[in-house]
């Protein structure tokens, strides 16, 4: 049987190792790359022993000559954190990277999936967010090397699509958490379980009546696989739709943590979008898609994996 060769850029980050893992179960022979300035070898140490899956340390903004069927780009940091830290190298990691991607998918004939983003709704003025809104993004912020990368990513997906004919796909990530997520990443759900295993003071910002929709990474996975097997270009939202505002989740962590922890207020960052949720309409007709992992259940499947990780410092 010939095995379908698959490259996943970003492949030892948060997503990429699940990804990585998903397709082993499935028969695949993975190559993944990444540069490890986000991901870690940690992640997919279990993989390395797999006769179907290689290891390739490479950086997505240089080009790529290698043999594939399917390419699923996953390559850029995805937290404030880490996106700020190198703001010119996140736009060419989500510029460049797609250029590079798009040029390999091309000279192989390759599927290829762009792992967008809901930051390119910006602080939207439509809610819940439908494929067809254009966002308000400001474009010279802080937050607009990675907004601003990933709609431009976009754009080159689509041109490609329109002149080359090339075989897209296009996901809008909303916010995802689970295990292999980074402890010092700076999003939500991992900064407020760290904080809660630690008894710290939980940092709120703003008053917390912000809202975020939260999914569990393998309903995640399961959409980018049943997007890649189907004859969509998309763009398609893939996330869960159900609504909770930042205090409501650091409350529930606090719970399930049985955590002394107490929640101080900070002032709301630049840019900081005031809700965030998912119309997935579009994803649960031309997908059959919809998440099954309520918020805590993912939660319950996440708290071991931060314990653990605390537990080997």
């Amino acid at each position: 049987m010939q095995r379908k060769r698959v490259l996943i850029t970003g492949g030892a980050g948060f997503l990429g190792s699940h990804l990585c893992q998903r397709l082993l179960n499935e028969d695949c022979d993975i190559l993944c790359v990444d540069n490890f300035f986000t991901g870690c070898k940690e992640n997919i140490q279990s993989l390395m022993s797999h006769p179907h899956f290689e290891l390739m340390r490479h950086d997505v903004t240089f080009p790529l000559y290698v043999e594939v069927d399917e390419i699923y780009n996953l390559a850029c940091p995805a937290s404030p954190i880490h996106y700020q830290h190198d703001p010119v190298q996140t736009t060419k990691t989500s510029v460049h990277g797609a250029i590079n991607m798009l040029g390999l998918a091309k000279r192989v004939n390759a599927k290829i999936l762009q792992a967008s983003t809901s930051e390119v709704y910006g602080d939207p003025k439509v809610h819940p967010q439908t494929e067809d809104y254009w966002g308000h993004v400001n474009p010279n912020g802080i937050r607009s090397c990675y907004d601003e990368g990933k709609r431009c990513a976009e754009t080159l997906f689509f041109d490609y699509h329109r002149q080359h004919q090339l075989r897209i796909k296009v996901a809008r990530i909303f916010n995802t958490y689970g295990p292999n997520m980074h402890p010092n990443d700076g999003r939500v759900v991992s900064n407020f379980i760290v904080q809660a295993l630690q008894n710290h003071d939980i940092t709120i910002y703003g008053e917390g009546l912000q809202t975020r929709s939260f999914c569990y990474v393998d309903d995640l996975i399961e959409g980018f696989i049943r997007f890649m097997a189907r004859e969509v270009i998309g763009p398609i939202n893939l996330g869960n739709p159900t609504e909770f505002t930042i205090k409501e989740l650091a409350q529930k962590i606090i719970d399930l943590t049985n955590s002394r922890s107490t929640l101080i207020y900070k002032p709301l960052p630049s840019d900081d979008p005031t809700q965030r949720c998912p119309d997935i309409t579009l994803a649960n007709n031309q997908l059959g898609w919809k998440p099954t992992i309520t918020l805590e259940m993912g939660l319950k499947k996440t708290i071991p994996y931060f314990e653990n990780m605390l537990r080997l410092k």
